[in-house]
């Protein structure tokens, strides 16, 4: 019988070649159990790394790609950097993907993969809804953040981390019509979306069916294609347009922060108070929402520890071969200067 290699060890622990390797170079971000149950079989077996062989893996590409949709969007940005700062700290390399909204992004993973061969992808953003058959020509472990939800048939395929959606977007609504406001215009993407602006719409509807309130489809203002959906020029523009259409309605729910902050813009160009004229929420907790004037009433998204989360499940399958796991995470209601409560 030949010496035994570092292959041999793997299939005795039931492991992957590049966890045994990691334990043997003793890097980081393996688990503790796995990491002695390696080393006690490489004492037992009195195994001896053969250095060529340890050199050639070293020179192994170990990275992680994350693709974004909307990586101009500066909610995905503390994400990144999290994910970017996790990812160092277990020694891989960090690849970072912008993927244009008419493109799609297994498509464009599948591309990366043969080009820069990552063990694992992170999807930032998008519309997430694709064939299992699909998802499988991956072949590499996936998470989905921050995507809204996925399918029945993607979630037995790839991981996911998100908040819930209709829930959050339910709650802030909820609290509007609590605060007696009884028309409320909601700014969202296109009629066509099936993604986060769909749920989040879904929450505003069941909000108003709760409260006894009637949906106005006027007061739903959809973008354009091809329109920077979540953008403060879209949110300025489209509230321009509304208030020279329409002033039945008191409050303006925002399917994002950015959008929010356009929205106020115009209308105090237009001479309008807030709240005491109109009551303006947003959505996704932006850092820059709690220092624009006024501050914005939102539901904050705890990208960060979304982030995290993605990174742990992500590594936990490449290290541990754990298989998919799905995180939901709660948003937090933050109630600011921008709404109040009317008679």
């Amino acid at each position: 019988m030949g010496a035994l290699t570092i292959k041999d060890i793997a299939k005795i622990c039931g492991v992957s070649v590049t966890t045994v390797s990691r334990a043997l170079n003793n890097y980081p971000g393996i688990n503790q159990e796995t990491k002695d149950k390696i080393m006690e079989v490489v004492r037992e077996k009195q195994f001896i790394p053969n250095n060529s062989a340890r050199n050639l893996k070293k020179l192994e590409n170990h990275s992680i790609a994350v693709l974004v949709k909307g990586v101009g969007n500066p909610f995905f940005q503390p994400m990144i950097a999290t994910l970017e700062k996790f990812v160092h700290k277990q020694k891989y390399t960090f690849i970072l993907q912008s993927v244009n909204d008419n493109e799609d992004e297994i498509e464009v993973a599948s591309q990366l993969s043969l080009e820069k061969k990552p063990k694992g992808i992170v999807f930032l953003g998008g519309y997430f809804k694709h064939t299992e058959a699909k998802l499988r020509q991956l072949d590499l472990p996936c998470v989905i953040c921050a995507v809204g939800s996925i399918d029945e048939k993607s979630s037995n395929v790839c991981s996911s981390v998100h908040v819930d959606d209709i829930r959050e977007s339910y709650r802030i609504v909820d609290y509007l019509c609590k605060a007696g406001h009884k028309r409320i215009a909601i700014f969202a993407a296109t009629r066509e979306d099936k993604s986060i602006s769909a749920l989040r719409l879904e929450g505003y509807r069941r909000a108003l069916a709760d409260n006894g309130l009637p949906v106005c489809e006027e007061l739903i203002r959809y973008s354009n294609e091809g329109e920077n959906i979540y953008s403060m020029e879209r949110g300025y523009h489209d509230m321009k347009k509304l208030l020279k259409e329409r002033d039945d309605f008191t409050a303006i729910y925002a399917i994002s922060d950015n959008m929010a902050m356009g929205i106020c813009r115009a209308l105090k160009e237009a001479g309008k108070r807030i709240p005491d004229d109109y009551s303006v929420a947003g959505f996704d907790g932006l850092d820059m929402s709690s220092y624009y004037i006024p501050t914005i009433t939102t539901v904050k998204q705890p990208v960060r520890e979304m982030a995290e989360a993605a990174a742990e499940i992500l590594f936990d399958t490449i290290e541990n071969g754990r298989g998919v796991q799905h995180r939901t995470f709660e948003g937090e209601m933050l109630i600011r200067e921008s709404s109040r409560a009317i008679n």
